[in-house]
């Protein structure tokens, strides 16, 4: 009885949504097109099989050197889930793919990332939040008709200045695949971030509210 009433009075005080998002596959695909709550978050993997993941935080292969996440799921709200497939779409017809490295991150493992590096110049401090904690981020790369990933001049997370847009002291090469990701994020509603040229933000989604949902790994 004292734990029904706790919980009824946490109710009160606090949003009573599960903290967990499920991580079971579907079967089939799903169409995004049917989901209605454009802010739900679902998982980018019901809905297509054309992205390469690469989950960097769900390995110690990061500038953290340390497994944050649990497993590597990429969940995302909705609208962003949409966009971001269209923008795939686009890349296939020209031979390239979207690679994901991050997606939707829980506002406890953005505070478990500010604890082992509590700098704002390479993490966003959890009082402020980031994009990622809004479900509105994705950190990406593209790969080409035979999986190989296209030079873009630095590693995923490197915090030097030649992995901001502005850097021009790169190869030709370099420039036009960092134009040709860019470009392409543009015309489908989302924005870069100058810094890093990983980084995109769907329009918008900086008004989205901060979410801490994690999530249950599946065997």
């Amino acid at each position: 009885m004292k734990k029904t009433l706790f919980l009824f009075i946490t109710c009160l005080l606090i949003s009573c949504k599960s903290s967990y998002l499920d991580s079971k596959k579907s079967a089939v695909l799903l169409d995004i097109t049917r989901e209605v709550d454009s802010n739900a978050f679902v998982n980018i993997k019901n809905y297509s099989k054309d992205f390469v993941f690469d989950m960097k935080y769900a390995t110690a292969d990061n500038f953290l050197k340390e497994k944050v996440y649990p497993c590597d799921e990429c969940f995302l709200r909705v609208k962003t889930v949409k966009a971001l497939l269209e923008a795939n779409k686009s890349f296939i017809t020209k031979g390239f793919r979207i690679k994901l490295y991050d997606c939707y991150r829980p506002k406890s493992i953005q505070k478990k990332m500010w604890k082992i590096v509590p700098d704002a110049n390479f993490v966003a401090n959890p009082k402020k939040g980031s994009i990622h904690n809004r479900g509105g981020a994705v950190d990406i790369s593209l790969v080409d008709s035979v999986g190989v990933e296209v030079d873009m001049g630095t590693k995923f997370d490197f915090f030097g200045e030649e992995a901001s847009h502005k850097y021009q002291n790169l190869s030709p090469e370099i420039l036009a695949n960092r134009k040709f990701l860019k470009e392409t994020m543009l015309l489908y509603n989302f924005k870069s971030f100058d810094s890093e040229w990983w980084h995109y933000n769907l329009n918008g989604s900086n008004k989205d509210e901060l979410s801490n949902q994690k999530w249950h790994c599946q065997d």
